[in-house]
């Protein structure tokens, strides 16, 4: 593969699924390490997400979550599946899954039963709750995380409905799959250094918790608490997209230099001297009376006159873009971050270029998402396998 390759000869053993973990072992795959995704005969639940373009298991979300990897199907429940799973763990650095502990320890892949096939190597568990704690061994998706770690708490207090939400995508999977991408490559440096592997544990519950209250733990970071968690500038209830006399636009003068500049160039100056606003300190305190003004505002303009004056003095704003929209991007349009590419069985399809840029070299040129159990022969001849005695284990 041409362009990066700064993982170039990591190979890694992706027995994950859904979100989490495939999302995870996709950014490494983007950095070109050889993932080998495991998979059931069924294939992992996630290529049935969706409509696919062409081929049954190749839904939209697997397309993403899955790129740039390799996929076997082997019955890992079968003395076959098994040797070539151990056979492909020697050869590996990293092994990567997400079932709960009871169910690795049944097929016989716990850590010190992987470790003894390859002494240095990096085994990470991604794990709903971590091991040391009462909901250890639970199961647990994006819905029940965002419920434990209080994010369904946050949009009822911006608005007027009481009812707990969940954020509309899968974010506490993919935090946690970014967690994992820096726990491995951080596993493999101390390998480097130490030449010593190790037992990683990501646990979903944790990585989420601790990205939600990096702000929101707020007045609980002192003991005693000084105020309540929860960052009141993001639960402003007019911290909001704002309507102007055309379409919607977000506004984030932010600091107290911007707030007084936006309320100069309006031609509003003197709503400053109200003795709540007279002063930072102040305005600082007064933060939803100025949100009120500028919402107030907004609706004398079209977006484009008031994206121009933002602009031309220096205040961040943006209009308010619809997903569908997103695609249109000029400036991501402007960086390439939208590739068109061919599937040799989907047709055309759109792939998202990864958003860091190292100077070494562009991201690596991904294989395409893989059919269900694509590259199980390819897989099995580079072990060096003898499927002729021993059968093949390629699940039905």
């Amino acid at each position: 593969m041409a362009g990066n390759n700064m993982l170039e000869g990591i190979r890694i053993v992706d027995m994950t699924s859904v979100i989490f973990g495939p999302y995870c072992t996709a950014t490494l795959a983007s950095m070109g390490a050889d993932v080998i995704k495991i998979e059931p005969a069924r294939g992992d639940e996630v290529r049935r997400v969706g409509k696919p373009a062409a081929t049954r298991g190749m839904g939209p979300c697997h397309m993403t979550v899955n790129s740039g990897k390799r996929s076997v199907t082997w019955d890992l429940k079968t003395p076959e599946g098994q040797a070539e799973l151990r056979c492909l763990l020697k050869q590996s650095d990293v092994f990567i899954h997400n079932l709960r502990t009871d169910a690795i320890e049944r097929l016989g892949l716990g850590y010190e039963a992987v470790k003894r096939l390859r002494d240095d190597i990096i085994y990470v568990h991604c794990s709903g709750f971590g091991t040391e704690g009462p909901y250890a061994g639970r199961a647990a998706y994006d819905d029940i995380i965002q419920a434990a770690s209080g994010a369904a708490s946050l949009l009822p207090r911006t608005d007027d409905n009481p009812a707990p939400r969940f954020l509309p995508m899968a974010m506490a999977d993919k935090v946690s799959g970014l967690h994992g991408v820096y726990a491995v490559l951080a596993a493999l440096f101390h390998r480097q250094r130490t030449g010593a592997g190790q037992h990683v544990e990501v646990p979903m519950f944790e990585s989420f918790t601790h990205f939600l209250l990096q702000e929101h733990m707020y007045g609980r970071t002192f003991l005693p608490p000084n105020e309540t968690a929860g960052y009141p500038r993001q639960l402003d209830p007019h911290r909001q997209p704002m309507q102007t006399a055309d379409g919607y636009i977000a506004v984030a003068p932010y600091t107290d230099e911007r707030w007084v500049r936006f309320f100069e160039v309006t031609g509003y100056a003197d709503f400053l001297t109200d003795n709540r606003l007279n002063s930072a300190r102040s305005r600082f305190q007064h933060l939803d009376r100025m949100q009120i003004k500028m919402r107030e505002l907004m609706l004398t303009r079209t977006t484009d006159d008031w994206l121009m004056l933002m602009a031309s003095h220096d205040i961040p704003a943006n209009r308010v873009s619809d997903l569908d929209e997103v695609f249109q991007d000029p400036h991501l349009q402007a960086v390439g971050f939208f590739r068109k590419r061919t599937h040799p069985s989907e047709g055309g399809y759109l792939e998202m270029r990864p958003p860091v840029r190292f100077s070494a070299g562009d991201s690596a040129d991904m294989r395409p998402s893989p059919l269900l159990g694509e590259h199980n022969d390819e897989i099995v001849e580079t072990l060096g396998v003898n499927r002729t005695q021993q059968g093949s284990s390629r699940s039905a």
